[in-house]
């Protein structure tokens, strides 16, 4: 049920975000791809998967630029049909030093909260115009049960993306508009590379493996489909029994 329509996928040069473009690809959708740095990947994604496939550059941690990013996407076909906020990244703040601590906070906050925040609303407002649309944002484990010592702030904001997440379901199903949210645990991307060299870590893992990329997104691809709306409001967990609710 993705055929045809127009998907943004924020942070869709690896990890997670291509694995998510990737699919939806698969299935039928138009993709945009964003990216903030990673030019020379998202190209390649691109000339991997050939058509259907537009890209758009910007950084998220930046207001301007996502306005620029929502309007790039939606010049290129004229409509959006699912917003799947991907980009994020696990950014320390440190309580020791009050410098890190506040940096930490703002860099998490505009990053991993206020963007996607940001974009959830020009979604709606685009979806309310065109008989709605879906949304899927990219959670965390850490979002239930908070993150480490380090980590506070990455924590408490990825906390915040779920109550946006379920509040736009509350706000907005009658506007046939629908919100999911996924969380991933330890996921096998550049931000668990670490763990890939540490054994133990590994085997106290159920699977004893972390979860594959291509997990999460065939779940962000279902979700997006509309093939179960009554699903809309819910977060699924995706640890690999690693943190079971």
């Amino acid at each position: 049920m993705l055929e045809g329509k127009t998907v943004l996928v924020t942070g869709g040069s690896g990890g997670i975000g291509r694995a998510t473009v990737e699919v939806m690809h698969r299935e039928g959708a138009h993709v945009v791809l964003h990216y903030a740095r990673a030019a020379t990947e998202a190209r390649q994604v691109r000339a991997e998967l050939g058509g259907r496939i537009h890209l758009v550059q910007g950084d998220l941690a930046d207001a301007q630029h996502r306005h620029d990013i929502w309007q790039q996407a939606l010049a290129w076909r004229g409509r959006i049909d699912v917003l799947v906020n991907n980009a994020g990244a696990w950014l320390a703040s440190p309580l020791t030093d009050n410098q890190d601590w506040n940096r930490g906070w703002d860099a998490n906050l505009a990053l991993n909260l206020q963007a996607p925040a940001d974009l959830c609303r020009a979604a709606i407002l685009h979806f309310q115009e065109h008989g709605g649309g879906a949304i899927v944002n990219v959670a965390s484990r850490s979002s239930h049960r908070g993150d480490d010592a380090e980590h506070l702030a990455y924590g408490a904001a990825k906390g915040g993306l779920l109550a946006l997440t379920k509040g736009i379901a509350r706000g907005f199903a009658g506007d046939s508009i629908l919100a999911y949210a996924v969380a991933p645990g330890w996921v096998g991307t550049g931000i668990s590379a670490h763990l890939s060299e540490e054994q133990d870590q590994l085997n106290s893992l159920p699977l004893r493996e972390m979860t594959p990329p291509a997990d999460v997104a065939e779940v962000i691809a279902f979700l997006a489909s509309g093939r179960s709306r009554h699903t809309t409001g819910a977060t699924v967990d995706i640890t690999g029994a690693d943190y079971v609710r």
